[in-house]
């Protein structure tokens, strides 16, 4: 048997609808999450923003819904987070729509160690692939690295931290025991094994409509900054980055060829204030870490600059040469980096290992 508040917590957050904000309503509205599962449904219906479906859908769950999410959980060694558990991360609690349960499964203590999210195009160039093997190896001899776990970029910004020694977290858009894409399960065992995977999802959910787009929040909220490499100019990697500054993240965004498709949004971001990734010391010294790097400041030129230790290895005259974005989009990411204080915010499944998808 669990904590009460954790299993009715846990028994709310399957409701159909019921997302991470009308929880924390709920929560606030009666106090306690066993106190919503006994509220008769004519005090629900009361409450702004829940519906008579809703209402319903809250009255037929029991805690024993909540006991079998935390034996699904137990089974694979995962855990769930309330925000008032010590190990929930910090850094979440201040953003935008926080995650009233955020299920973790791995090195939790990741979870509050200096952090940088990478993210980019699924349709990657070998450039593009190139960079973040350099860059997100680099970044991982001294910090986390966030991504979410899609193919593409994400997915080789895994690989590379951990195939240096380094750790990663991985935000999924589903919950544990779905694996998506299928071709990550490799990866996904590798994470679970050596980092850390993280969901706002119970156990057994599939993605749907919106679910990749909420999941972009936390990649940035879990990060001190957020690294773009390749990407094109309407991408989850954009939303990321939009995210990530209304979350005062700094963001960053390696430069590519102007005749580049994926490229696009990376030089529209430093084109409209974003800073130009040219090596791991430009990461690192945006959330205050030591850049003494002479072996991991990598730079994706190939000829070694002469600053040395806290500075970019190979500077070379044509790396950071990007300014050529696409059509001003007028909105979002766009005009908030260029600082106009009035500008809109935009906001095969594969189960090889897993018991209860």
């Amino acid at each position: 048997m669990g904590d009460p508040e954790v299993v009715a917590t846990l028994a709310l957050a399957l409701v159909p609808g019921i997302g991470s904000h009308r929880l924390r309503l709920l929560l606030g509205a009666f106090g306690s999450a066993e106190a919503v599962l006994q509220a008769p449904h004519a005090r629900l219906v009361a409450l702004h923003g829940i519906s008579r479906a809703a209402a319903t859908a809250i009255r037929a769950v029991a805690p024993r819904d909540g006991e079998r999410v935390l034996a699904q959980l137990a089974e694979i060694g995962a855990r769930a987070l309330l925000p008032a558990d010590p190990d929930y991360p910090a850094q979440l609690v201040d953003i935008h729509d926080p995650p009233a349960v955020l299920y973790a499964w791995g090195e939790v203590s990741l979870l509050a160690r200096p952090a940088v999210a990478i993210v980019g195009s699924r349709n990657h160039t070998a450039y593009g692939a190139e960079a973040v093997r350099l860059l997100a190896g680099a970044v991982a001899r001294r910090a986390v690295v966030v991504s979410g776990m899609a193919r593409g970029i994400d997915a080789l910004a895994h690989t590379a931290a951990l195939d240096v020694g380094g750790k990663s977290v991985g935000v999924l858009g589903n919950g544990f025991g779905v694996i998506y894409p299928a071709a990550n399960g490799a990866l996904y065992a590798r994470m679970v094994e050596h980092g850390c995977l993280v969901s706002e999802h119970p156990p057994g959910e599939r993605p749907h409509a919106g679910s990749f787009s909420r999941r972009n929040r936390l990649i940035s909220g879990l990060a001190r900054a957020v690294l773009v490499i390749e990407a094109a100019a309407q991408s989850g990697a954009i939303v990321t980055a939009d995210a990530g500054l209304e979350q005062n993240r700094p963001i960053l965004a390696v430069p590519g060829p102007i005749t580049s498709p994926t490229s696009v949004g990376c030089n529209k971001l430093i084109q409209q204030g974003a800073k130009a990734a040219l090596c791991a010391a430009d990461i690192l010294e945006e959330i205050g870490l030591p850049t003494g790097l002479n072996d991991t400041a990598v730079a994706l030129a190939t000829r070694r600059g002469a600053d040395g230790g806290g500075g970019c290895v190979g500077r070379a005259d044509g790396v950071g040469a990007a300014g050529i974005g696409a059509a001003d989009a007028g909105d979002g990411v766009w005009a908030e980096l260029r600082g106009h204080p009035g500008a809109p915010r935009r906001s095969n499944y594969a189960n090889p290992r897993f018991p209860f998808s």
